[in-house]
């Protein structure tokens, strides 16, 4: 950016000392007899006619630039040296207007590139050593001071903060940490110190990986903007016909060049990328990588939105949703069931913990892990079994009877035994997300809702029945996910995928549209996608599918407006109430108000989601 940045300090000196040169030209001066004017072409003109002869010639291009070029040559072959002049340094103008807004919504993306810090302090050997934020391996350990960027993604193994997230995950909540939770590259430490062992090298942690997806990106390859680009080169050509017919039915050659002038297709070029890098720009900062701009043209347009359940519509984390106690006080009941499970790493047992959430434990002696059925452990001298039915089948021990409005449906029941009793039974399940609910009901009105998940029909089922999904299909393997959508747009619909992880990859590539939870899903599943929620908010789905929608809109409403004003301003040349001069305002004035237009979609605002 800072080379852009100098560039435009150049333009602008150049079109200034072109602009002054200009007007010594009208007052009649002279620079040893020669006029002054001829600076402005040197400086303004010239790079106009070389560049456009440059693409026609090397590039097989015909340019809107190529009808400035010949009007600013007419020109001057016919003695009109200051509108020729004047009509560049117009053109240049306006064109740097034009690069001017263009590169401020590229610089909303760019920025990700400044937010790594270039050093990173690591401790080695008990000392401190300050090294390249991108030499940082798996393994080192960073310490951060309040107020400094996080160099690495990495576990926090000591020292608890506030971290603003907002520039990977849009939510400008800041977030405590404290040890053991993640943090990531390009986030900030708002509080106190922390020291991180490092999970990743400094050149593939997140932010270089948003960073490297981000520059893959090419609005160039939307089949909107080839199509603008076809319809540009016949408009230069229909352009370049209608002066020569001007030329010869009016024999006035201003006239023609007028019609050179102000039938340049630069806004309708400009229409099409700039809306999309518009609404690119707005997305990532609401946490919302687009990896594939061509799907903000026909997203909208879809049938069918597929989702995956795991990690999609739940949190993919199981969290305990009730518990009973049986022949024990609860308090009891929980207290001995943690302590069993604090031997374990299995995540049941961690949804126990974080649910207990206490440091107040027995002492538990011999544990041992019962693979896919729980533990066993003997607390003063007392079998202790925590686990699921397959655990006491094994010890021939028989369940108690649950009355069945304490039974939670679609759940994993881990029962509790202690000293020749059952203590209780604990109920855990995968969560919903936040707010999905509300989203999937304002998807159901204009879409068709589709879950596909691996899971049991008991647990599947219950799902959809929680958020009204008008299908529903369990025990879907990969291959299932992808033989439906190839069905489904075999029947001519286009249809959304979202999942999370490696097995909806397959699913993701084919679908017309596919979207990956970044907070939880893995690597392949990014790469096979579209879009990335890196938030991992599902509940932005509505505002997509609305920016999609405002984005053709404003694509539409760009093109159609450059095409009347040209046509308006060609009539008006033919009759020569435009000249070169005027002709060259209305012709930048209409391709910044194109640009304007389409840089409101950076205001947009998500009206579905209440923060």
């Amino acid at each position: 950016m800072i080379d852009k940045i100098i560039e435009f300090k150049s333009d602008i000196i150049r079109i200034l000392i072109a602009t002054i040169a200009l007007i010594l030209s009208y007052f009649g001066f002279t620079i040893y007899s020669i006029d002054p004017c001829w600076i402005s072409i040197i400086l303004c003109a010239v790079p106009i006619v070389v560049g456009a002869f440059q693409g026609l010639v090397f590039e097989h291009d015909i340019k809107a630039d190529v009808l400035v070029a010949i009007a600013i040559i007419a020109s001057i072959l016919i003695g009109e040296t200051f509108a020729a002049a004047e009509i560049a340094i117009i053109m240049e103008i306006g064109g740097l207007l034009e690069e001017i807004t263009v590169s401020t919504t590229q610089l909303r993306i760019e920025k990700l590139i400044e937010l790594q810090p270039p050093t990173a302090r690591i401790i080695r050997d008990n000392r401190e050593k300050i090294i390249n934020s991108l030499d940082v391996k798996t393994g080192d350990i960073v310490k951060i001071l309040p107020g400094e960027t996080i160099p690495a993604d990495g576990i926090v193994i000591e020292g608890h903060s506030t971290v603003n997230q907002a520039i990977l995950t849009g939510e400008s909540e800041l977030i405590d940490k404290m040890e053991n939770d993640e943090v990531f590259a390009g986030t900030i430490n708002n509080y106190g110190a922390l020291k991180v062992k490092v999970i990743s090298d400094g050149k593939e942690n997140s932010l270089q990986k948003l960073i490297q997806m981000i520059e893959e990106v090419n609005t160039e390859d939307t089949p909107i903007i080839r199509q603008a680009d076809k319809w540009a080169n016949w408009i230069v050509i229909i352009s370049f016909t209608t002066a020569i017919l001007t030329l010869i039915f009016t024999r006035d050659i201003i006239r023609a060049v007028t019609v050179l002038v102000v039938f340049c297709p630069c806004a309708l070029i400009l229409a099409t990328p700039t809306a999309i890098i518009a609404a690119i720009g707005n997305l990532s900062q609401n946490g919302i990588l687009v990896k594939n701009p061509a799907v903000l043209e026909s997203m909208h347009a879809a049938d069918e939105i597929i989702f995956d359940k795991t990690g999609t519509l739940t949190t993919g984390i199981p969290k305990v949703v009730s518990k009973q106690a049986i022949d024990c006080n609860e308090e009891e009941f929980m207290k001995i069931t943690a302590s069993l499970e604090s031997y374990s790493e299995h995540p049941l047992a961690q949804a126990i913990l974080e649910h207990y959430n206490k440091n107040d434990y027995y002492k538990i002696d011999d544990s041992e892990i019962e693979l896919g059925m729980g533990i066993k452990g003997y607390l003063n001298d007392k079998p202790v079994l925590v686990g699921n039915k397959k655990l006491f089948s094994k010890y021939n021990l028989e369940l108690p009877a649950i009355p069945e409005e304490n039974i939670v449906n679609a759940s994993t029941e881990i029962y509790t035994y202690y000293d020749d009793k059952f203590l209780g039974v604990t109920y855990i399940k995968d969560t919903l997300r936040e707010k999905i609910k509300n989203t999937v009901d304002i998807l159901s009105e204009k879409y068709n809702t589709v879950l596909l998940t691996g899971d049991n029909e008991e647990v599947a089922k219950d799902i959809a029945e929680q958020l009204d999904i008008d299908e529903v299909y369990p025990n879907c393997l990969p291959e299932t996910k992808l033989s439906f959508i190839r069905e489904e747009q075999s029947k001519n619909k286009e249809v959304i995928m979202i999942g999370d992880g490696i097995n909806d990859a397959s699913a993701m590539k084919k679908a017309n549209v596919g979207l990956a939870m970044g907070d939880v899903g893995s690597d392949i599943t990014i790469d096979s996608s579209d879009m990335v929620f890196m938030n991992g908010n599902i509940d932005y789905l509505p505002f997509v599918l609305d920016m999609s929608r405002k984005t053709i809109n404003t694509i539409n409403v760009g093109i159609t407006f450059s095409l009347v004003l040209n046509t308006i301003a060609m009539v008006l040349g033919i009759m020569g109430i435009l000249t070169p001069i005027t002709g060259a305002l209305v012709h930048n004035v209409g391709s910044v108000l194109v640009i304007i237009f389409a840089a409101l979609l950076f205001k947009q605002k998500n009206k579905y989601v209440t923060k």
